[in-house]
């Protein structure tokens, strides 16, 4: 019979219902998602058609709109990580023969730089500083770009670039300002039409606290006038403009299936936008910043050596700690996950081996779960280096 041409068994781990431990996800991201995240995100589908889908989607638009602090016509998001949104910036942006000028302070800017080349346009590293001046911008002189591309907030080193006058500067050399802000949304400030960012995204997953799987992002009208120039069609059908701003009825006209989207993730971001608007901005960013100050200050009493050293530079949702000397990273990240059931994270990029990378984002950034962490660490550190005698 049929039964008889089977010759791979079924998987004994399926056979046994799914066990998911409970931590505390102090990391760089994903954060923990709030029991009325998770609510929403269990919802029966709807077709992604359907007209209550449509206005799910219309009303994540007017969050991002919010979050990002623009009018901007052209917003939505894409069905996708950040890095997925990062991508369909820059493939929508360049074209043959546009250069890109990418600001190198970490893993993402190196990320950025690769895409680029990967899209066969030129790529021109800015200075490999953590913290950028206005006085790197000589680069737009002499490289002439269309595109520069920043990160806002650096996971990988906990640096928080100051975005001021860099907009202006952009425009006056004809050239357009792209930002990565996935790990600052909502924890730092930022204003996307105040700054004139042209294009801006995020991601669900940090402080937006929603699983992973959806990026904000935003064009402002330079840049979706640019993509109207284009001489030829992005090179992927998935991420491209045209389609997914149709689909988001950004453009005015009837809307067109282009992706199945991913219903349940887009219920999920949509009540992460609406937490975010009820606590509002102003109280986010300051409570970040408050949980953060907290921190450091805990850390260093515990004898650590904060990684950025000015105050201004901290990214308020990542925290950087270096690894103190004669520890091992891998030993007290797997010590407070075997011990305390909670995750921290060692360095990623350029930081891998050098730091500790703590993050308190969204409903993770609150003032008993500093505690938490830095009690968790004191016995890390105890235990540790006892280990090592």
């Amino acid at each position: 019979m049929a039964t008889s041409l089977l010759c791979v068994p079924p998987p004994q781990g399926l056979l046994r219902p799914l066990a998911v431990p409970e931590r505390l996800l102090l990391g760089p991201g994903p954060s923990n998602v709030p029991p009325r995240i998770l609510a929403v995100g269990g919802r029966q589908l709807l077709g992604h058609m359907h007209p209550e889908v449509l206005q799910v989607m219309d009303e994540i638009k007017a969050g991002i709109q919010y979050a990002f602090q623009t009018r901007n016509q052209l917003t939505l998001a894409i069905s996708g990580t950040g890095h997925c949104a990062m991508e369909a910036a820059l493939l929508n942006l360049l074209e043959h023969g546009d250069t890109a000028l990418v600001a190198v302070n970490g893993i993402w800017g190196q990320r950025a730089a690769d895409i680029t080349r990967r899209l066969g346009q030129q790529a021109q590293a800015g200075p490999r500083d953590g913290h950028f001046s206005l006085c790197f911008m000589q680069g737009l002189v002499r490289h002439k770009p269309s595109v520069l591309f920043i990160t806002h907030g650096e996971s990988s080193t906990g640096v928080l670039q100051p975005l001021e006058g860099l907009g202006e500067l952009c425009h006056r050399h004809g050239c357009l300002l792209l930002v990565d802000a996935v790990a600052s949304l909502g924890g730092a400030p930022i204003f996307m039409d105040q700054q004139e960012i042209d294009v801006l995204y995020s991601g669900s997953q940090k402080v937006l606290n929603a699983p992973p799987g959806s990026a904000p992002i935003s064009f402002s009208e330079r840049a979706r006038e640019k993509m109207l120039r284009r001489k030829m069609q992005p090179p992927s059908f998935y991420l491209d403009m045209g389609w997914l701003a149709n689909y988001w009825g950004c453009d005015r006209e009837p809307r067109r299936y282009h992706h199945t989207a991913p219903i349940n993730s887009f219920f999920s971001l949509r009540e992460g936008l609406a937490m975010l608007a009820e606590l509002g901005l102003e109280s986010s960013w300051e409570r970040h910043r408050a949980n953060c100050a907290q921190l450091c200050q805990g850390l260093r009493d515990l004898g650590l050596e904060l990684f950025v050293k000015e105050e201004k530079a901290r990214l308020p949702t990542i925290t950087t700690v270096r690894v103190p000397e004669g520890y091992d990273w891998k030993e007290i990240t797997s010590f407070l996950m075997d011990n305390h059931a909670i995750e921290i994270a060692g360095g990623l990029g350029p930081s891998v081996g050098k730091v500790l990378r703590i993050g308190l984002m969204g409903c993770n950034s609150t003032s008993s779960n500093v505690d938490r962490v830095l009690l968790a660490l004191r016995d890390a550190l105890g235990r540790c280096r006892h280990s090592r005698l």
